[in-house]
C-alpha cells in the first residue's frame, strides 16, 4: 500500500512539474513531454513489481505502437491559430482522433 501511494505521488509531482514549466516556459514543456518520463517511470515501476522482461517487453511493444498513434491529439492544438478553435473544442477533436486512431489499432491490430 505505501509503495502504491509513493507510485502516486511520484506521477502526481512529475505532472504538476511539467504543467509548470509549460505555463512559463512553453519550449521546456514541450521538450519535457516528449520525454518518456512516463514511460520509464511505468517500466521502473513494473520492474519492481514483477521482475519479469517479458512483461517489460511486452509493455515496450505496445508503446511503440499507441505512441504514434496518439499523437494526433495534438494536431486541433497545434493548428488552433489557423482554424480558432479554443481549448475545450481543440481538447475534444484530439481526444477523438486518438480515439479513432488507438481504437481501430485495438479492434483491427494484432
Amino acid at each position: 500500500m505505501v509503495w502504491m501511494i509513493v507510485k502516486a505521488l511520484i506521477s502526481a509531482v512529475v505532472i504538476v512539474a511539467v504543467a509548470e514549466i509549460a505555463g512559463r516556459m512553453p519550449r521546456v514543456g514541450a521538450l519535457l513531454l516528449t520525454l518518456p518520463i512516463i514511460s520509464i517511470l511505468a517500466f521502473i515501476m513494473t520492474w519492481n513489481k514483477e521482475q519479469d522482461m517479458n512483461s517489460i517487453a511486452a509493455l515496450a511493444r505496445s508503446t511503440l505502437v499507441l505512441v504514434p498513434l496518439g499523437l494526433p491529439f495534438f494536431a486541433p492544438f497545434a493548428l488552433s491559430a489557423k482554424t480558432g478553435l479554443s481549448f475545450w473544442p481543440s481538447f475534444a477533436i484530439g481526444v477523438l482522433l486518438a480515439s479513432v486512431t488507438i481504437g481501430a489499432w485495438f479492434r483491427f491490430g494484432p
